[in-house]
C-alpha cells in the first residue's frame, strides 16, 4: 500500500488571476498559478507560475518553474526553470536555476544562476522568524 505524502505540492490545482482583474497585495499558493491580469504585490507559490501575454507582477515571485509572456517589475526567484516567451518584458533581477530565453524577450537587470535558490518554503521561514509578536505591546498598552 503506498500512502501520500501530505507536503507534496498539489499539481492539478491551478489558480487564475483573469484578464481585467487586479489584486493588491501577497498571494500564497501551494498549486500552479496563472496570471492574466495584474498583481501588485509578492507571490510565493510552490507549483508553477505562468504569466499570460497580458499579465503584469509588480513585485517579488517564489516559485518552482515559470513561464513568462507578460511583464514582471521585480525579482524572480526560481528553484527550477525559468521560460521568458519571445513577449516577456521583465524589469527586474533574476535569481534561478536553468535560464530559457526566446528571441524577442526583453530582460533589464542582474541574473544569477545557480542550484542554491532560496525556495518558497525557506523564504515564508525567514518571514515567519522576522515578524514581531504583537501580543506583548498590546498587554501594555492597557
Amino acid at each position: 500500500m503506498r500512502m501520500a505524502k501530505n507536503n507534496d505540492t498539489v499539481n492539478n490545482v491551478i489558480n487564475m488571476v483573469g484578464v481585467g482583474t487586479e489584486i493588491t497585495g501577497d498571494v500564497n499558493s501551494n498549486g500552479d498559478i496563472r496570471i492574466d491580469g495584474v498583481l501588485v504585490g509578492n507571490l510565493y507559490t510552490k507549483g508553477k507560475v505562468v504569466i499570460g501575454e497580458s499579465g503584469k507582477v509588480k513585485g517579488e515571485i517564489f516559485c518552482k518553474n515559470s513561464d513568462v509572456e507578460g511583464v514582471i517589475e521585480g525579482k524572480i526567484n526560481v528553484t527550477e526553470l525559468l521560460a521568458l516567451k519571445t513577449s516577456a518584458k521583465v524589469i527586474g533581477d533574476i535569481n534561478t536555476n536553468k535560464l530559457a530565453i526566446e528571441p524577442g524577450s526583453k530582460f533589464t537587470g542582474n541574473c544569477t544562476m545557480s542550484d542554491d535558490v532560496t525556495s518558497y518554503e525557506a523564504k515564508k521561514e525567514i518571514k515567519l522568524s522576522q515578524e514581531t509578536p504583537t501580543e506583548a505591546g498590546s498587554k501594555t498598552a492597557k
